[in-house]
């Protein structure tokens, strides 16, 4: 059986991995972090032990994803993530005040064992991740059983369209470290700056981005595989389309509130008003890119499923590059500092997209640019909407109340962004933006139904 052989390879080659990580953390600090004082390092390698054999459960909790989705099995991979967030999330804080008592509950300030509370959480989390998932492969028929038999065809054939894969994926990996060490020059403050902001970008990517590419790939891999070119070109122009009209509103709300989310969420103890500008400016420069950076998730995996892996390693090997020359020029050029760094990920990001689809539109012939085109405009003309809701939210509210009550921000970002996306969905539906038009017929045929 070919999916215990490769669960098999996956369990020990991650073991193996997640071992070599615990024994070698001290070693991997000393490369890593440099500069850190005796006592920070010392700490940085206790957390880098524990956090190790994450790799081990978020591997394998990605394998059981990709074999349930090439089931059409799309429900429980899903809701994993959640479950990862909620074993992280509610372990930690139990974990913080058990390991790390407060003297007032309201105001923590935890210290070294509450930040090791905080990495148990995140191998709890990663333990759910990967259970939450194990009863539904059962019921698609897989059994595990140990199989060492590595020889065979399919896992040489994986292995080989593997190899491709994680070069392109290192890109992103690598360009991050590329700004980190640009941020490093700096400054203390940047490098912290940039993770916020990057962190807060990826939460609509992986809501929308990664979410469509999913449900896409099994998809156009069949349509590919049984050579019925017009279904892989149509599922795979619908799929950027639609993730065009998921993250194209996200970006906007993100640039223009940027600074009350962050204000919202991380200005407490030790993170200043300074901060939340410095990181809201980050932001939306990131944001910039989202777009473009979504459906690179949903253009990339089309390649493998044409058997042409090479593409997407290339152009990921030409966005360090990239990366690396906007970086000097925005850095040291042009003075923007942490700003100019979070705009070049997302100009890479953008450059991408245009070669990833300009090279599949000259594999399938046509990709139905017209449509998308049109569908863009239609989109920004909808997103001045959503603009002027969050501008008027941001003007009357945010910033004329910057020290009202958490939760009354928390109330007014609700209500904003609940206006704004009806607002923008509106309007694109008035315009004719087919996605939409779709989406409601859905909805339609559901209350129909029941």
């Amino acid at each position: 059986d070919l999916a215990s052989k490769v669960a098999t390879l996956t369990l020990v080659f991650m073991s193996a991995i997640s071992l070599l990580g615990v024994v070698f953390a001290s070693v991997l600090i000393d490369i890593l972090a440099p500069g850190f004082p005796a006592e920070k390092a010392e700490l940085t390698v206790v957390l880098t032990r524990i956090m190790f054999p994450f790799i081990l459960l978020v591997s394998l909790a990605a394998l059981v994803m990709g074999m349930l989705n090439a089931r059409h099995v799309f429900g429980p991979p899903a809701m994993a993530s959640a479950f990862f967030n909620l074993g992280s999330i509610i372990g930690g804080v139990t974990l913080c005040y058990w390991l790390d008592p407060q003297p007032d509950w309201r105001y923590p300030h935890f210290g070294e064992r509450g930040l090791v509370g905080l990495s148990v959480a995140t191998l709890i989390g990663g333990l759910l991740q990967l259970a939450v998932q194990l009863p539904s492969l059962r019921r698609v028929g897989f059994r595990f059983h140990p199989d060492f038999k590595w020889r065979d065809p399919g896992v040489r054939t994986i292995l080989g369209m593997m190899g491709p894969a994680m070069i392109a994926a290192s890109a992103v990996q690598v360009n991050v470290a590329v700004n980190s060490i640009f941020a490093s020059g700096l400054g203390d403050g940047p490098i912290a700056w940039l993770n916020i902001a990057f962190r807060l970008m990826q939460l609509p990517l992986g809501i929308f981005g990664v979410a469509v590419a999913t449900v896409t790939l099994p998809l156009v891999s069949r349509s590919a595989a049984v050579g019925n070119t017009e279904e892989f070109r149509s599922a795979l122009a619908h799929s950027v389309r639609l993730v065009l009209l998921l993250t194209i509103p996200a970006a906007i709300g993100l640039i223009i509130l940027a600074e009350p989310i962050i204000q919202l969420i991380y200005q407490h103890g030790r993170f200043t008003h300074e901060a939340t500008i410095q990181t809201a400016a980050a932001l939306r420069f990131y944001a910039i890119g989202l777009a473009g950076y979504s459906a690179d998730k949903v253009l990339a995996p089309a390649f493998y499923a044409l058997d042409k892996r090479h593409l997407p390693m290339f152009v990921s090997l030409t966005s360090i590059a990239v990366n690396l020359s906007l970086n000097w020029f925005f850095t040291f050029h042009l003075h923007l500092g942490h700003r100019g760094l979070a705009l070049s990920t997302s100009l890479v990001a953008v450059t991408n997209f245009f070669f990833l689809y300009s090279m599949m539109r000259h594999y399938t012939k046509r990709l139905e640019t017209g449509t998308m085109l049109e569908t863009i405009g239609k989109l920004l003309l909808a997103g001045v909407v959503l603009a002027a809701i969050c501008w008027l939210a941001s003007s009357f509210f945010f910033m004329r109340y910057p020290h009202a009550p958490a939760w009354q921000n928390a109330m007014v970002m609700l209500v904003t962004i609940c206006c704004g996306a009806g607002a923008f969905f509106s309007a694109a539906y008035l315009l004719r933006v087919t996605e939409v038009h779709d989406l409601v017929e859905l909805v339609r045929r559901r209350f129909r139904t029941k």
